[in-house]
C-alpha cells in the first residue's frame, strides 16, 4: 500500500529531525501520521525504538481501536491510545509527542495553575492566532501511569484552537491537520516555552540585582 509506505517514511523523517534536535532523548517520545480515515489507521513509532535510527519495521500500522493492523514482532508505542484519542477528536493528520527540557519545566512550574499562558508572542501566528494581543493557555494534565486515563485526560483537555497539551514532567502532545502543520505547531510551542521561561529567569535575576527588565 503506497500511502502506508509514504506515511511510514514521513514518521521516520520526522523522528530523525526531532531526535537531532534532542527532543526525543533516550528512546522517549512517540510520533504518528494518519494513513487512512475509514477505518482510522495510523503509522506510529514502536515502543523502545531509538528515534534517530528508525527502520521501516520500527513504524507500525495501528487502527483507531488501538489494535495492530499488520504482522510484526514489535509493539506500538505504549501511548498509542493518546494518539488515537486526538485523531478521533480532531481528525488530525499527525500527532507528535516529544520530551524537552523546557516543556517539562513549563509543565512542572505551572501544573497547579492547570495551564501555561502564552501572550504577546509573534509565533502565536504559527498556531493560527493573528488577532491583536493574542494569548492562549496550553493545558497541563497529570502524568497518569494508567495510559487509558492519560488518553482520556489529554483528549478532554485538548482544544481546537490550541494544538498542544502538556503532560506534567512528561512532555507535550502537539498535532495538526498535516505533518507540516503539526511540526510547525510543535516548533512554535517549544520556542515560546523556552523564551517564556528564560524571560522569567532573567526577570528574577534582575529583580534580585535591583534592575527592571
Amino acid at each position: 500500500m503506497l500511502r502506508a509506505w509514504e506515511q511510514r517514511q514521513a514518521v521516520r523523517h520526522l523522528a530523525d529531525e526531532l531526535a537531532q534536535r534532542g527532543w526525543l532523548p533516550a528512546t522517549s517520545g512517540n510520533l504518528s501520521v494518519k494513513v487512512a480515515d475509514d477505518p482510522l489507521t495510523i503509522a506510529i513509532t514502536r515502543s523502545g525504538a531509538d528515534k534517530q535510527n528508525l527502520s521501516e519495521d520500527d513504524v507500525i500500522l495501528v487502527h483507531g481501536d488501538n489494535q495492530v493492523a499488520e504482522d510484526t514482532p514489535y509493539r506500538p508505542s505504549a501511548e498509542t491510545i493518546v494518539h488515537t484519542k486526538l485523531y478521533a477528536k480532531f481528525n488530525c493528520g499527525a500527532v507528535l509527542h516529544v520530551h524537552t527540557l523546557y516543556n517539562n519545566l513549563a509543565s512542572d512550574v505551572y501544573f497547579q495553575e492547570g495551564s501555561v499562558e502564552l501572550a504577546g508572542y509573534e509565533l502565536l501566528k504559527a498556531l493560527g492566532h493573528w488577532e491583536e494581543d493574542a494569548r492562549i493557555r496550553v493545558p497541563i494534565v497529570e502524568n497518569y501511569h494508567d495510559l487509558r486515563q492519560l488518553g482520556e485526560a489529554v483528549g478532554q483537555a485538548a482544544e481546537a484552537d490550541v494544538p498542544g497539551v502538556l503532560v506534567r514532567n512528561h512532555g507535550i502532545y502537539a498535532w495538526g491537520p498535516t505533518v507540516a502543520e503539526a511540526k510547525r505547531h510543535l516548533e512554535a510551542l517549544e520556542w515560546m516555552f523556552q523564551y517564556h521561561l528564560l524571560r522569567l529567569q532573567f526577570a528574577a535575576s534582575n529583580r534580585s540585582a535591583g534592575v527592571s527588565l
